[in-house]
């Protein structure tokens, strides 16, 4: 049986940061080979959860046994409705730390980097933490229809017997919110926008088309795992969108909708939010890292 990694599912870590790398020219499956080294069990560093994964075609090219059928990165940005454009960011690869204090991801973060220094660059990292226990910088409840951890585990990592068993697809993108446009709705005007109460997240019965919960449901688009994170400055914020999926279709779908594509409306909350990054990244399981690790370092 195909297991997880595990960091996927670590609800209630405090401090997180997200490092995505691209590789030296000719130095993908070294990159790879480096980055499972630190994610593989017997050797992850400092205690804390280490998430790994790969441009699509990059981990197909290093393990073509263990690769998704048809799963690209994310290599062309989506252009909505009116112009509304969700950036492709595509990079080789993501840590995405966590852990029980800043300092600890700090650490391990710059650790990381040093190791992987001569192979790859640094393109992008962000730091995030909890807002309020489950809130986002809007002030909503973030991940209200989110499957039980017992339930994830199921519907979001790819089924054994299937190419990639025990993997997970990985949407990354960072919104930034447009802070004095949103605080300056009436709480019942921001409710119209995402659809659910405020204070208690109640799904409205009279919910606007537009809403983010209508252009978001799972029920129409497949079932996702969200680990948002807020992020940023008292000025300048927003949040890391972070979402799991045993392919990528339901992501993909629902930020067609979003933008747009599915009904002719945008989401109401892209009109005080907008991606400015993008990339899909595979997450093999742990079995699929040990073998990497297995195949590529014979003293391990």
């Amino acid at each position: 049986m195909s297991t997880p990694q595990s960091g996927i599912f670590a609800l209630g870590t405090a401090s997180h940061a997200y490092i995505e790398f691209d590789a030296a020219r000719g130095r993908g499956p070294d990159l790879v080979g480096a980055i499972a080294s630190l994610r593989e069990p017997r050797t992850t560093m400092g205690g804390v959860n280490l998430v790994a994964g790969f441009r699509p075609e990059l981990w197909r090219a290093v393990s073509p046994n263990d690769a998704p059928d048809g799963l690209v990165g994310f290599n062309k940005d989506l252009v909505g409705v009116d112009g509304f454009t969700m950036p492709a960011t595509q990079h080789d690869a993501v840590l995405w730390i966590s852990g029980s204090a800043y300092d600890v991801i700090f650490d391990v973060a710059r650790a990381a980097i040093r190791l992987l220094a001569e192979i790859c660059t640094v393109a992008d990292e962000t730091s995030s933490w909890p807002y309020r226990h489950d809130l986002d910088l809007t002030g909503f409840i973030d991940g209200t229809e989110n499957p039980t951890l017992v339930e994830a585990q199921e519907l979001v990592v790819i089924r054994d017997g299937m190419p990639g068993a025990g993997g997970s697809v990985l949407l990354l993108q960072k919104w930034p919110h447009d802070v004095d446009a949103w605080e300056s709705l009436p709480v019942d005007e921001q409710e119209k926008v995402i659809g659910r109460t405020k204070a208690d997240s109640v799904e409205l019965e009279d919910k606007p088309a537009d809403s983010h919960v209508a252009s978001t449901d799972q029920e129409v688009f497949g079932d996702i795992f969200r680990r948002n994170t807020p992020y940023g400055t008292v000025t300048d914020h927003g949040t890391m969108f972070v979402g799991f999926a045993a392919a990528k279709r339901p992501l993909e779908a629902m930020l067609e909708s979003m933008a747009g594509l599915v009904n002719g409306t945008r989401d109401a909350l892209t009109r005080y939010s907008h991606p400015v990054t993008g990339a899909y990244y595979f997450v093999p399981s742990n079995e699929a890292i040990a073998g990497w690790v297995a195949m590529t370092d014979p003293d391990a």
